[in-house]
């Protein structure tokens, strides 16, 4: 039986940091040629790190990221290794590119072909399409090689490569940022490209955080029909390792000539690179199966919110955050999160109760800090609320009490995360929700407040199925019970519930989902079954705190379509949907 073994290192890079980055290859790569493997793949632009954005257009950093590549192609001897970098030629065109490194030096240079321009990608701002197709043979078996979006796409130039270059495996070094979802959506569409080339692929993925972020890793290989052969951890740093049975590929091959691929190629002759035999001379004993077992949606969603903190905490140089603990659901859910990435000793929670915060939520936000082990600090707002309202007497004579004193109290309380955080270098973490940032019922400079928005993209369900998720994870009520059975308040009045401003819960998140992540109109909204009157309510709601939204910090992207990146709607704007 002809093998051949593959190996993807599937890492976790720091976008911008070449050297660090650099050494993390080297040291995989001196890891995979210990472990016996002929061909070693990165993920997309992990040299330096993904997505680099306007860092793209600074020429020095793109001289210091070839510098880099040079580097890693000194080290990569007696292996066949694909590393992800920015290529650039004196005409100043800047490529998405795979470096092929063989014997100590690059055999060639694969530009990606399909530049993403959607949702959080915007590539042809940075980078030139690459135009020609990359198959290079090795101990008699052709790859071909491409990278992320390539493959996405029918007809692409996997095809071309499989059909016209006859490559039996595609490799695909890719970085693609994780939603709820997302691992089963690229499995169908890797199945589809392996059905489609009747060939193995190959397909290794980022994994990490990257502000807003979050790479999932899960790297596959699938065989010809399809069926997976190996899969990569998910949210983990892994060395994928498979002995590919080359013979079955070209079985199944000759088994093939049906397949929807073949009359798809962009470019039917594909000019094919040889490279000299691998360099493991000693037959290498097969490898036993691993497997690995996907994620259930929740706990993939929570996994992510916990990569999403850890690294963007490490990677930005803070070792230690700070957040309000209100004894509600949501700073709750954040608490836990925080303990989860960072560890208890590095996580402290604030208590700020005024008289409208009840007994019941200062209780609890003690029981939470207990069941953590975390710091609480208890600062009482009532009395800086009174100085501040007897600072306004004569401005507010006359003028009722609104929603001008309600957030009084929030931004007294970001003052004082604030105040925390710069006496301590801790990073204050917002605790506000999708659903609460969808409508507006946020305050600016208040709960906003702070360096990281940790559940910006979890809609109010959503919390709620991840804590009672977190608490059946740890066999009791981590989260104490009466937190989750509780209406959900902001306490800054006199018996305040949510409901009392906000739709239900249970009915706005729908009605957001369908408005915010799939484009439908208020008259598609209503037919599903919502009255006319909340449509409008919410959708205005909406369209009017786009200014809030976007003076907010930045958070994991969980949901398909986040705020921010993914959607960028005007502040000014008088375009009405009702």
């Amino acid at each position: 039986m002809k093998t051949l073994r593959v190996g993807m290192a599937q890492i976790n890079t720091t976008v911008g940091d070449l050297k660090g980055n650099k050494e993390q290859h080297v040291r995989y790569i001196n890891r995979a040629r210990e472990q016996g493997i002929d061909l070693l793949t990165f993920p997309e632009l992990s040299l330096s790190g993904y997505p680099p954005e306007d860092l793209l257009l600074k020429p020095s950093f793109l001289k210091d990221n070839l510098g880099a590549i040079r580097e890693v192609v000194k080290a990569a001897k007696g292996i066949v290794v694909v590393v992800g970098f920015a290529d650039s030629n004196r005409k100043g065109n800047v490529y998405n590119a795979a470096a092929l490194i063989h014997g100590g030096k690059t055999a060639a240079v694969y530009h990606k072909v399909h530049l993403p321009n959607y949702g959080i990608f915007d590539e042809k701002r940075y980078f030139r399409g690459g135009n020609e197709p990359l198959v290079f043979e090795l101990e008699g078996v052709r790859f071909g090689i491409t990278i992320c979006e390539d493959i996405w796409l029918p007809g692409g130039p996997a095809v071309s490569e499989a059909w016209g270059g006859r490559a039996e495996v595609i490799l695909n070094i890719s970085a693609s940022p994780y939603h709820a979802g997302k691992g089963k959506q690229r499995e169908k569409i890797l199945y589809d490209r392996a059905r489609e080339s009747c060939a193995i692929i190959a397909y290794n993925n980022l994994v990490g955080g990257q502000d807003e972020l979050v790479f999932d890793g899960e790297g596959m290989i699938l065989d010809p029909k399809g069926k997976k052969i190996a899969r990569g951890k998910q949210f983990e740093e892994d060395l994928i390792i498979a002995d590919l049975d080359i013979d079955k590929v070209r079985r199944d091959r000759s088994k093939c000539k049906d397949s929807p691929g073949r009359g798809m190629s962009f470019q039917k002759k594909v000019k094919v690179i040889k490279l000299a035999g691998v360099y493991t001379s000693k037959k290498k004993p097969l490898l036993p199966g691993k497997k690995v077992k996907r994620l259930s949606r929740l706990e993939e969603v929570y996994r992510a919110l916990v990569l999403g903190v850890h690294d963007y905490v490490g990677k930005n140089g803070f070792k230690k955050v700070v957040l309000g603990l209100s004894g509600g659901i949501d700073s709750s859910l954040t608490a836990v999160v925080a303990v989860d990435a960072l560890g208890r000793e590095n996580v402290t929670g604030l208590s700020m109760p005024s008289v409208y915060s009840s007994a019941g939520t200062r209780s609890d936000a003690g029981k939470l800090a207990d069941n953590l082990g975390i710091k609480l600090i208890t600062i009482p707002i009532e009395g800086m609320l009174q100085a501040y309202l007897e600072a306004f007497r004569e401005e507010f004579r006359g003028v009722k009490p609104d929603v001008t004193e309600e957030n009084l109290q929030a931004r007294i309380r970001g003052n004082i995360l604030m105040a925390v955080s710069n006496k301590y270098g801790s990073l204050v973490l917002t605790t506000g929700n999708k659903s609460e940032m969808g409508v507006g019922y946020c305050t600016l400079y208040g709960d906003m407040a702070g360096g990281f928005a940790v559940i910006k993209d979890v809609p109010k369900t959503l919390v709620y199925k991840l804590s009672r998720y977190r608490n059946r994870k740890e066999g009791r009520n981590l989260i104490p019970k009466s937190v989750l059975d509780r209406a959900p308040s902001a306490e800054l009045r006199p018996d305040q519930k949510d409901e009392d401003t906000l739709p239900p819960y249970s009915l706005l998140d729908p009605i957001l989902e369908a408005y915010v992540e799939d484009d439908k109109s208020s008259e598609e909204i209503v037919a599903q079954g919502f009255s006319p009157r909340m449509v409008k309510k919410v959708i205005r709601m909406v369209d009017s705190n786009e200014y809030k939204r976007r003076q907010g910090p930045p958070g994991i992207k969980i949901t398909p379509r986040a705020f921010g990146k993914d959607r960028r709607f005007p502040i000014t704007n008088r375009y009405r949907d009702f």
